[in-house]
């Protein structure tokens, strides 16, 4: 509990400098229109029964975290009751910390642990605009759940490079500017990215993996969650 207490401290202290350091770029991202894909989404997931007794977890995240989301539920059944935040906005989207903060209102419940990751979407924006805005999009999360450890999943290669759209190079840089953060606020990693680069039989597209792909993730995802909710007693 001391250790989870520092790190909370830790996460509360790092917010506060980054809000204070990046307040003009978070501003100005905030002012800009949004730049929005063809088709935009969001899919929210509760558990069909929730138990009171059980610590309520949180996924945030795309199509992919979709994916694996039942995979999650299903290690999780009787250690947690397990939520989804998916939705196709990227950070840099001035949207996002909207939804989020509309998702904790309407589901009302305190999460012990949110499994985390934003960077398959928002190709319309630079990796200096995700970089800018990645503070803002930790604050909105930390807003959410002011007690919960937080995992942050690294985002996953894809099969083929699409110009406009994802490539290998571009992921691999949000993932390192993403973990710029992630380390110095002392947040937990869960790598899918290094998981299904050594799974690369498992795509069922260019971008998403098959189901049997999806079961690995969750696998992996409920772990590194199972372990937090551990070291949280």
């Amino acid at each position: 509990m001391r250790f989870r207490f520092h790190k909370i401290l830790a996460f509360a202290g790092l917010a506060l400098s980054l809000s204070m350091m990046f307040i003009p770029a978070r501003t100005n991202a905030q002012d800009r229109p949004s730049r929005p894909e063809e088709i935009e989404w969001t899919w929210e997931v509760r558990p069909p029964h929730v138990d009171s007794k059980l610590p309520n977890v949180l996924l945030v995240g795309d199509s992919i975290t979709r994916n694996y989301y039942p995979e999650v539920q299903r290690q999780l059944s009787h250690v947690a009751n397990v939520y989804l935040m998916a939705t196709s906005t990227s950070v840099g989207d001035p949207r996002l910390p909207h939804q989020l903060a509309d998702f904790s209102t309407m589901e009302a419940v305190p999460f012990q642990v949110v499994h985390f990751n934003n960077g398959m979407h928002g190709w319309a924006y630079s990796e200096v605009e995700y970089q800018d805005a990645f503070p803002s999009f930790l604050a909105a999360l930390h807003a959410i759940a002011p007690g919960a450890s937080f995992i942050w999943a690294t985002t996953t290669p894809v099969k083929v490079d699409a110009v406009p759209g994802p490539t290998n190079a571009r992921v691999d840089a949000r993932n390192s500017i993403a973990l710029s953060f992630i380390k110095d606020a002392g947040i937990s990693i869960d790598d899918q990215h290094g998981l299904m680069t050594r799974h690369s039989d498992q795509y069922g597209d260019t971008v998403h993996f098959k189901t049997a792909g999806a079961i690995i993730q969750g696998q992996q995802a409920a772990q590194s969650i199972r372990s937090s909710l551990q070291g949280d007693k």
